[in-house]
């Protein structure tokens, strides 16, 4: 009998600490888990709010960068020279009789002739060889024979030119300019070369005066130097006529019954009908391919 007493108080004795120390760690071991994670939620909670802010920052300079499928306008002032191009494209449309004919050239030659002697006027002249030099002075044969397309409305009257102005058609970061070269008919090519190349420093420094601009009685355009196939020029009031030339291409063409690939232009004549008749607009362009495809008749004057 005491043997079973101590075993039964030894057990109780042996329970009553086993129940007692979870107790005291399970006390122990809540205090922790309450105190650790609110430090740990604050550190996130400082995290997430500085990340969104240079977000916001890169979304407002993101905007100036084109986007796929945007649907943003900018309204932008148009400069003093781009509101007078404006005005004066408008006159020319509302004033002029405009009709445009057209041509084709053979540049075989005029190539041939570029190719042989642009190294030597390069080397003496110190100025490159082009084709809008050919191109001013078969004009200016061309409006010998027809000065009606020389020629201007002034009230009632018709003005007729015994000189050629040529306006060339420069494009610049502002717009258009057509600065202009005077006396054409009494230039060589070299000298017309170096009129262009001049104006052309000008225009790419900014320095293309009013002087440059004023006057002019025929007008050259060449959007072939941007890659431009065929294009109805407009007429630069207030003359009748306005040449547009285009990109070289080669093409199959019939010479002498047989079919060959020849670097070939079209041309392109708008002109105001109140002056100039087609008869007149056609033989133009007719008498302008000849010399080109032939430059020896310049020199011969034939």
């Amino acid at each position: 009998m005491p043997q079973l007493e101590v075993r039964s108080a030894s057990e109780s004795k042996k329970e009553e600490p086993k129940k007692e120390a979870p107790k005291k760690e399970e006390v122990k071991k809540e205090a922790p888990k309450k105190e650790a994670p609110a430090p740990k939620k604050e550190e996130p909670k400082k995290e997430t709010k500085a990340t969104p802010a240079p977000a916001a920052k890169a979304a407002s300079s993101e905007p100036s960068a084109p986007v796929a499928f945007s649907r943003e306008e900018r309204s932008v002032k148009m400069n003093r020279m781009r509101q007078t191009i404006a005005k004066r494209l408008k006159q020319s449309q509302e004033n002029a009789a405009s009709l445009t004919t057209f041509n084709e050239v053979d540049m075989s030659a005029l190539m041939n002739l570029r190719n042989k002697y642009k190294d030597a006027v390069l080397k003496k002249h110190n100025v490159k060889l082009g084709f809008m030099s050919a191109f001013v002075k078969a004009s200016c044969y061309a409006l010998k024979e027809l000065p009606a397309v020389n020629a201007r409305i002034e009230g009632d009257s018709i003005v007729y030119n015994d000189y050629v102005d040529v306006s060339v058609a420069v494009a610049t970061p502002k717009g258009l300019v057509t600065p202009v070269i005077r006396n054409c008919e009494s230039l060589s090519f070299v000298e017309v070369e170096k009129s262009i190349a001049q104006y052309g420093a000008k225009a790419r420094d900014g320095q293309i005066a009013i002087e440059d601009l004023s006057g002019g009685t025929f007008t050259i355009s060449n959007g072939g130097v941007f890659g431009s196939m065929m294009g109805t020029p407009i007429i630069n009031m207030p003359q009748a006529a306005i040449l547009g030339m285009h990109a070289i291409k080669e093409r199959p063409v019939v010479v002498n019954g047989q079919i060959e690939i020849r670097p070939m232009m079209y041309l392109a004549l708008t002109y105001d009908h109140r002056i100039i008749d087609g008869r007149e607009a056609t033989t133009f362009l007719v008498k302008l391919k000849e010399v080109l495809e032939d430059p020896t008749r310049l020199l011969l004057d034939v």
